[in-house]
């Protein structure tokens, strides 16, 4: 009986930990702006889903980030201001651009 038990509880644990890792990754994306730890952000989801769950700005344009519209809506510009990657005015031109209908990314990624 114990030992049944003890390999039932393992198994539960794993289940609970996967489902804990599967909603995190649902939940966030994780942002890699350069180098290290300290330049991983996490930027909460507004719907679950694992697009863009891990995106690294780094060698993309502020404009080819901005043009992803997952990443847009869930505050990725904000993110890139705190960071001091981006001005306030250059975020503006870019929404600007995005906003017109002939716009192409720099960048196929």
């Amino acid at each position: 009986g114990y030992i049944d038990g003890h390999v039932i509880n393992e198994k539960f644990t794993l289940l609970i930990i996967g489902g804990a890792i599967l909603y995190f990754l649902l939940s966030y994306h994780i942002i890699i702006t350069g180098r290290g730890v300290e330049n991983i952000k996490l930027l909460k989801k507004s719907t679950y889903t694992l697009k863009y769950t891990i995106f690294s700005t780094r060698g993309k344009s502020n404009k080819t980030i901005l043009s992803k519209a997952a990443l847009r809506e869930d505050g990725i510009g904000e993110l890139l201001k705190e960071e001091v990657l981006m001005s306030d005015e250059e975020e503006a031109l870019i929404l600007e651009t995005l906003a017109t209908k002939r716009y192409k990314p720099d960048q196929p990624f």
